[in-house]
């Protein structure tokens, strides 16, 4: 492990060869895999303060490699339910991450991943706004460190389970404020048919917010915003990402065997960085 020392004061963490990883670092690198190879692995921990949440959050922010041009394309990456940053990105993501971008597969670009609450990413408790931390707060957060658009806009989202909820809701929000998202990827996305079965979740007052903000509903709202959801065919969701599929035709749609967990979300990653590197800025 290099630059643990630097893990104080600025949050770089640079890993090299075998891990011995750490908590903060342990479930991005998938310490259980091979090293990941001729590249770097390059994690930068934060804590940042959202006025958007009225609290400070962590930011997770996973590198290609260590040499970062201006401008850096990002793509943000959504926890699931009673997730946060730390735990947001699948077995195996960094790994492929860098292995792509270093044999041209896919152009480099980064994953942004923030602490959103268990609110399915919209203002659900009053003053706790994450999806107007995405939209307002973190342009400006990836400006100042050179990353996202010249605006430091970041140009996809993608989201497990609640996240993809949000995903989708992001990409929505991007369309609608006329600035639509260059893709949007949902793996294993937290669409429920029921609002019995929605309403233990406690993330909507009530069933008419749950219906203004279904993705289910409102498929033609994400416009023609490149979008991917992959879910197992033994996830209890199989049922709503079955209905969005069919309802708003997504570029990628794989359904495939598997449940509601991290085995078929590692294996989908090279799929979902594939279609996410296709529509990321520099991809010719």
């Amino acid at each position: 492990m290099a630059g643990t020392a630097g893990l104080a004061t600025t949050g770089l963490v640079l890993a090299t060869g075998a891990l011995p990883v750490t908590n903060l670092i342990g479930d991005v690198l998938d310490a259980s895999a091979p090293p990941v190879g001729p590249g770097e692995v390059v994690i930068k921990y934060e804590r940042v303060y959202s006025q958007r949440r009225r609290r400070e959050v962590d930011m997770v922010t996973i590198l290609p490699n260590r040499v970062r041009p201006q401008h850096l394309p990002v793509c943000l990456l959504l926890h699931g339910l009673h997730g946060n940053a730390r735990r947001a990105a699948p077995t195996g993501l960094a790994r492929h991450l860098i292995d792509m971008s270093a044999d041209g597969t896919i152009p480099p670009f980064a994953f942004v991943a923030l602490d959103g609450g268990d609110n399915y990413w919209h203002e659900n408790q009053r003053g706790d706004n994450s999806m107007a931390m995405l939209l307002d707060e973190v342009p400006r957060w990836m400006r100042e460190r050179g990353l996202g658009d010249a605006q430091g806009v970041p140009f996809a989202c993608a989201g497990i389970s609640m996240g993809g909820f949000g995903a989708l809701l992001y990409g929505r929000r991007r369309n609608e404020a006329g600035h639509p998202a260059q893709a949007i990827a949902a793996i294993s996305p937290g669409l429920l048919t029921s609002w019995r079965e929605m309403s233990t979740r406690k993330a909507f007052k009530d069933t008419a917010e749950w219906a203004s903000l279904d993705p289910l509903r409102h498929v033609e709202k994400l416009g023609s915003t490149p979008t991917g959801i992959w879910c197992g065919t033994e996830d209890h969701f199989i049922e709503g990402a079955r209905k969005f599929i069919k309802l708003a035709k997504p570029e990628v749609a794989y359904t495939g065997p598997g449940g509601h967990g991290d085995p078929f979300y590692g294996r989908i990653v090279p799929d979902v960085l594939a279609f996410l590197g296709k529509h990321a800025p520099g991809n010719d």
